[in-house]
């Protein structure tokens, strides 16, 4: 049997984010030990397992995963399990660490580099995406390595920034590997791909259940894989905020970008810096520093001029609509005769490429 299989089992039984999986390797850190003594009746399901989980263990063979790893295998999806020397070493410390991950990308990545996550709202303003994108290709450009979930906002900033420097970036997803969320960033997971970066999930190809809690669950994983956690904008009750406790509890430094006083989009942040929860971010110099990274940020390069030709046919459609009165994506769709999904596709192309800029209300201008 390969072991794989039974890291599967046993991951499968005890369910994503379980509090006490550090625990339960130090009692049983061989799964196929585990199953072949449970098997014979020569051990009880561990105790720190609830009685749910008791059952699926007793109830399961490592064997019943085969289809599902036969399909990562086929479909270019690795398997990290916790003996697995690729998998992230700053992930196995964690009380709740995964024991199994899925990743596409380069998984040399999520190794042997310095990891900083970048997260916020997912409706940011002008302000935060400016400070978002900058702060992170400032670190991308001394060979940090920016963590994020791919999500649309903040995230995506981030992810952007490390592209745009030509660096890897580390996303973990809330959703199931094979699937990207929101679906317009799968131009930009491609790019992060093709930049030597990976993409991680808990979650199987093809996973059925319900996404509520999933991606909380995954907030854990970015402040776990991140040396300092940098929040560029939030709310005072926002998602983001969720990461940050993960962040607390991993004793990970958390840095908070100051906002206006009268912006609902920094209310989240200020509140951190007046309770001490963070530090202040006013450049990427103040995380290098207090991480020891040599060097200083270098000040954001300007983009290269937008070549139309690197672009897809939908995206050039976009483009020819766009000039510098912000336009909805419904107006564009309309003006360019696409539908919504490829529109907002196209427009995520063209922002990775250099050609449209994104402004306040989801409107888009020409760049």
């Amino acid at each position: 049997m390969d072991k794989t299989l039974a890291w599967l089992w046993l991951a499968e039984a005890v369910g994503t984010a379980f509090p006490a999986a550090k625990e339960l390797l130090e009692l049983y850190p061989d799964p196929e030990q585990l199953y072949e003594e449970l098997r014979l009746g020569k051990e009880a399901p561990p105790l720190c397992l609830s009685d749910a989980a008791a059952d699926k263990l007793c109830g399961t063979t490592p064997f019943d995963y085969e289809e599902r790893y036969d399909h990562c295998l086929l479909s270019g999806v690795e398997i990290l399990t916790p003996d697995d020397p690729m998998y992230p070493a700053r992930l196995l410390d964690l009380p709740d660490l995964p024991l199994v991950l899925y990743a596409t990308g380069d998984i040399t990545c999520l190794n042997g580099q310095r990891y900083v996550g970048m997260v916020g709202t997912r409706r940011p303003g002008a302000y935060g995406r400016q400070a978002a994108f900058e702060l992170s290709l400032g670190m991308a450009k001394q060979g940090v390595v920016i963590v994020s979930g791919l999500a649309d906002g903040l995230d995506s900033e981030g992810h952007r920034a490390a592209v745009q420097a030509g660096v890897p970036t580390v996303a973990f997803l809330g959703t199931a590997i094979d699937k990207t969320y929101p679906a317009a960033n799968g131009a930009l997971r491609q790019k992060l791909q093709a930049c030597g970066g990976a993409v991680c999930s808990e979650y199987p190809p093809g996973y059925p259940a319900k996404m509520k809690g999933t991606f909380l669950e995954r907030n854990r994983l970015i402040a776990g894989m991140s040396e300092a956690l940098c929040v560029a904008e939030a709310r005072t009750r926002s998602g983001t905020l969720n990461t940050v406790g993960h962040a607390h509890r991993y004793a990970r430094p958390v840095f908070a970008v100051p906002g206006s006083i009268y912006s609902p989009l920094s209310e989240g942040t200020n509140e951190l810096l007046r309770t001490h929860r963070a530090e202040p971010l006013c450049s990427a110099a103040n995380v290098l520093e207090a991480l020891g990274i040599q060097g200083h940020a270098q000040p954001p390069q300007p983009k290269s001029t937008f070549d139309a030709a690197a672009v897809s046919a939908d995206a050039k459609r976009i483009y020819a609509c766009l000039s510098q009165t912000p336009q909805s994506v419904e107006e564009l769709c309309t003006a360019a005769g696409l539908s919504v999904p490829q529109t907002a596709a196209a427009l995520v192309e063209l922002e990775i490429f250099g050609g449209a800029e994104k402004q306040q209300g989801e409107r888009y201008i020409a760049k």
